[in-house]
């Protein structure tokens, strides 16, 4: 149902004093659907979106909870805020914001990052983009970086692909994201084109119990590149949120895309994202995720190859902390000739936490000489730790060739004497061994985005984030 801005402080005292046009929980339901359409515009010629939703809805009712993996019986769906409106317009400069909001990203150095090393920022405070700056620059290369919104109403590419890599009846929480999806990122960048500097969307998860439904999509035209930066917190509050996203990558013949995810969720976090990339002939998909946050996580970045000589290389990395459960990985599936995938999955769980590592690699019987290396590596940092590895491998080509190395170890108590010895605290010593260890993904950071993981590394290692 709606709340009003005023009746919701009234019940939950939203402690940033920033307000809210429009609140929608309860149990999931038609009601809930159709109000959010017509909050967006969603009718007439647009009314499409709204059958769509609709549809997607009756999935999310039918389908049940996963069978497998991390208990996820703690998500009570009646309970949940699916859309919350901030009580602001869309800004197009940081001191348009309100100075609560505004100071939020302050804290997180965004505006910072933004002026120094991206051509395009978004920022998602709750279900709406509250601000979105591109750079000239980046306008004369005719690269489209907008909303999901804008782009399911004003450009037809952006019809043609979405939905069609993640489809609302995928999985339960894909289907949920379909029906209240709300926010996110589009990004068209033309044949051709090579984007020099990263763009990047912010999320934020402010209030108690919201869940955020952001929904991108990336298209790279023939012979395109682009690298796009995804960054993701929340405060904490005694209450649980839920995180699920779908994200959806078009990489065309000959394009180059690689994302990059940061995500440093508060632990009462359930974050639950489908990624999952096509790649034609020629193209590459790289997938850069790291998993710090989060009271549990579920994300499994895709590329399926569809075209000859296509390329995917995921890096995947978690840190599983008191009371985390971090179940990631990969999956590389080989539908034709000469493809080729690298899978890197790091992790190191700590102080009672549970990492898991799922993996697929499926070469289809029509992918001749195609070839896949998946690379599994686990660091427990002490005895009551957990870490556990789920491969699973489908060859159906002879000429094609698999390779699968996994390593558990512990902390070298060694080489962290030998750390403190040289003048480093037992934290700071901590933070070198983790940083090396995760050296595969953060060698592939640009910079500035290399050194905010290593702090994010020793602020969790020092007592948590959030």
């Amino acid at each position: 149902m709606l709340k009003l801005n005023k009746k919701y402080r009234e019940k939950y005292g939203f402690r940033t004093k920033v307000g809210y046009d429009a609140i929608y929980e309860g149990y999931p339901n038609e009601e809930m659907v159709r109000a959010l359409s017509r909050e967006k515009g969603e009718v007439g010629e647009h009314e499409w979106i709204q059958k769509f939703r609709l549809k997607a809805l009756k999935y999310f009712l039918q389908k049940p909870m996963p069978s497998w993996g991390p208990d996820l019986s703690g998500i009570n769906f009646e309970n949940i805020i699916y859309y919350a409106r901030p009580e602001v317009n869309r800004a197009k400069t940081w001191e348009e914001l309100p100075k609560k909001i505004r100071e939020v990203y302050e804290r997180l150095n965004i505006p910072e990052v933004e002026k120094k090393y991206l051509l395009g920022l978004s920022a998602q405070f709750d279900s709406e983009i509250v601000l979105r700056r591109i750079k000239e620059e980046l306008k004369k290369l005719g690269v489209i970086f907008t909303d999901p919104e804008d782009g399911l109403k004003n450009h037809p590419i952006f019809r043609k692909w979405f939905g069609k890599i993640v489809p609302p009846n995928d999985n339960k929480f894909a289907a949920l994201n379909s029906a209240f999806f709300s926010g996110g990122s589009f990004i068209y960048v033309p044949p051709g084109v090579k984007v020099p500097y990263p763009l990047e969307t912010y999320f934020r998860i402010n209030i108690s119990r919201a869940g955020q439904f952001e929904r991108t999509l990336i298209i790279a035209d023939e012979g395109a590149e682009v690298t796009y930066v995804e960054g993701c917190t929340a405060p904490v509050y005694s209450k649980s949120s839920l995180h699920a996203a779908v994200v959806e990558i078009v990489a065309l013949p000959g394009a180059k895309v690689r994302y990059v995810t940061l995500q440093n969720w508060s632990k009462n976090v359930y974050n639950l994202v489908t990624k999952r990339s096509v790649a034609f002939e020629n193209a590459t998909i790289e997938w850069l995720d790291s998993n710090i946050g989060s009271k549990i996580t579920m994300k499994y970045p895709s590329v399926y190859m569809r075209g000859e000589n296509a390329k995917a290389e995921i890096i995947s990395v978690a840190y599983a902390g008191k009371g985390q459960i971090q179940d990631t990985g990969a999956k590389a599936v080989h539908l034709a000739k000469n493809t080729s995938s690298k899978i890197v999955a790091k992790s190191v769980s700590a102080e009672g936490g549970e990492a898991n590592y799922r993996g697929l690699i499926s070469i289809a019987k029509e992918a001749a000489r195609s070839k896949a290396v998946a690379k599994c590596d686990a660091l427990l940092i002490d005895e009551k730790s957990k870490t556990n590895t789920y491969p699973y491998t489908n060859v159906q080509n002879q000429e094609s060739s698999v390779a699968h190395e996994a390593f558990v170890g512990k902390l070298s108590q060694e080489k962290l004497f030998y750390l403190m010895s040289r003048g480093l605290d037992e934290d700071q010593a901590m933070s070198l061994i983790v940083s090396g260890f995760f050296s595969d993904f953060i060698r592939k950071l640009p910079l500035q985005y290399a050194i905010e993981f290593k702090r994010l590394i020793e602020l969790e290692i020092k007592g948590g984030v959030g």
